[in-house]
């Protein structure tokens, strides 16, 4: 399937996704349904798949330094952004979660198939689970606490967290038990679910997506977005060529780093009522600009 096609059907659902919430037919919590089939079956699925033909490699260092390197960036330049404009803490809190924070798992395991080739499935896993997964349990827990008033998460806490997520057990069965060839019906089953997970995945988008927002969360939107969409893709690329990646690699950093801002990450600031509109504008904004500026990635990237 084509780029061209590809986002062109992300579209398409996203529209859909959006008149059945404004519509009512489904039930209120019918997109927090479908996130949690995505989460507990779908990702499993493509983990299962994917991560079992990973073979180590020297590169995949860099691969993981990456997103902690583009976190350490992001909080110094969010400081310095909320020092100079003047940001509240609510929307300080907001631009040290989703500028670092991608949408890696949902939309990131749905386009890299079609951005970079099926192969790459196996470095977007490790980029998005001890990158963005293990940045969100330590460094998003710890915002949530220290900007919304709530205690500091114990390690004991983010453990049990990490341990018990879905995903992540999924991983860790893919590289210990899991055969690389799984037989023709098992490989069948998980490509069945994994290529579920991207009309799932805008379907529930679709619903859950908010645009309107109060007149001074504009400037943090908009630095949020510059940051996230722009500026750490771009550092993403220079990183991949100061550590010398090789091009399979280096178009995963840069796409997964691409993505819009995270959805878990946004729920948990909303939920903290730490200025849950600028969470969801970021989120809907990021979607729907993530449509334009990926491509341009894509093309940039060689297409």
């Amino acid at each position: 399937m084509s780029i061209l096609s590809t986002f062109s059907i992300i579209l398409v659902l996203l529209v859909v996704g959006r008149l059945l919430a404004w519509r009512r037919v489904l039930p209120e919590n019918a997109a927090e349904t479908l996130n949690l089939i995505v989460l507990n079956v779908c990702l499993p699925a493509a983990i299962l798949l994917y991560a079992p033909k990973l073979v180590f490699e020297r590169e995949l260092i860099g691969l993981v330094a990456i997103p902690w390197i583009i976190l350490l960036v992001a909080i110094a330049l969010v400081f310095a952004a909320a020092r100079v404009f003047r940001f509240d803490r609510a929307s300080t809190a907001n631009l040290l979660l989703q500028i670092p924070l991608g949408n890696t798992s949902f939309i990131g395991y749905s386009l890299i198939p079609v951005l970079v080739g099926a192969s790459a499935m196996r470095y977007a896993v490790v980029y998005d689970q001890l990158g963005s997964f293990v940045i969100l349990t330590t460094w998003g827990l710890f915002v949530i606490a220290l900007f919304g008033g709530g205690e500091r998460p114990r390690l004991r806490t983010i453990i049990r967290r990490v341990l018990g997520f879905p995903p992540f057990v999924a991983l860790v069965a893919a590289l210990t038990v899991m055969p690389g060839d799984p037989g023709a019906t098992v490989d069948r089953g998980l490509h069945l679910l994994a290529d579920a997970l991207l009309p799932i995945v805008v379907l529930a988008l679709g619903m859950q997506l908010r645009l309107r927002l109060p007149r001074h969360h504009l400037l943090p939107l908009a630095f949020g977005l510059i940051a996230k969409l722009v500026l750490m893709p771009l550092l993403a690329l220079h990183l991949c060529r100061l550590f010398g990646l090789p091009a399979e690699i280096t178009l995963v950093a840069v796409y997964l780093t691409a993505m819009p801002p995270m959805i878990t990450s946004g729920a948990l600031l909303s939920m903290a009522g730490l200025a849950p509109e600028l969470s969801a504008a970021l989120i809907g904004y990021g979607i729907v600009l993530s449509m334009v500026t990926l491509p341009l990635w894509h093309a940039a990237m060689g297409g």
